[in-house]
């Protein structure tokens, strides 16, 4: 299977998504926007990642790549790909599904449970993952579910943190399962003043980094949901 990913901001890779194709001997390329590469074909890659970033889906303005990958990811959906959106990846595929995206009531930053829905204990995409789990989060956004999604996912400060669409061949997470702590590192670095907001959800920096354990957690979940993927 031919993996391909698409990055907003030099700081928010695929991280151990990496390390799952490396495993699996999988192919991975990418498309770095920041850096204005171009999409490649849909018929060059099987898998689509969309990564997260601080920009909006409303940020075309700012970032005009924005209007492309939009009209990229509905081609992917039509073509039937395989498609996991992460954070601002899953906000644009909700976006393009017709669904609103929108501020959040809470911005969520740092290591909060997430909590199964009843569809999502039997959806495709969250096979054999226990009902409540520790994520990494970093968002200020979120998205409404598009219709002919299943809800599959839910924390107390974000009621919408996961969706699955197309029999499980297309998900989106709010949350990360991709981050490792030199990722995490990098997010602090390049993210500083959103650490300055006070929140209820929002942690510092020695806490999101106090406990290693929970990287290799996380790391086990997204190989179980990559594999769940791969076998739509």
């Amino acid at each position: 299977m031919r993996i391909h990913y698409i990055q907003h901001v030099h700081f928010e890779t695929p991280a151990n998504i990496f390390r799952w194709a490396e495993e699996k001997n999988y192919p991975i390329s990418g498309t770095k926007l920041f850096l204005n590469e171009k999409l490649p074909p849909l018929e060059q890659f099987d898998f689509l990642v969309v990564m997260g970033g601080p920009m909006g889906v409303y940020d075309e303005d700012k970032f005009p790549w924005l209007t492309e990958e939009k009209r990229f990811i509905e081609q992917c959906i039509k073509a039937d790909k395989k498609i996991l959106g992460i954070c601002l990846g899953a906000q644009l595929i909700a976006d393009v599904l017709g669904a609103k995206v929108y501020k959040n009531s809470y911005k969520e930053i740092g290591w909060f449970p997430v909590y199964l829905t009843e569809e999502g204990k039997k959806s495709i995409s969250f096979k054999e993952f226990p009902e409540e789990f520790t994520a990494f989060h970093w968002h200020g956004d979120t998205f409404d579910i598009p219709k002919g999604a299943v809800h599959t996912a839910f924390s107390e400060g974000c009621k919408n943190q996961a969706f699955e669409y197309n029999g499980g061949k297309v998900v989106g997470l709010q949350f990360h399962l991709e981050t490792s702590e030199e990722s995490a590192k990098a997010l602090i670095e390049n993210s500083v003043e959103e650490l300055m907001e006070k929140g209820k959800y929002i942690q510092s920096p020695e806490e999101m980094l106090s406990d290693k354990e929970r990287f290799s957690q996380i790391e086990k979940l997204l190989f179980r949901l990559l594999d769940n993927i791969e076998k739509t």
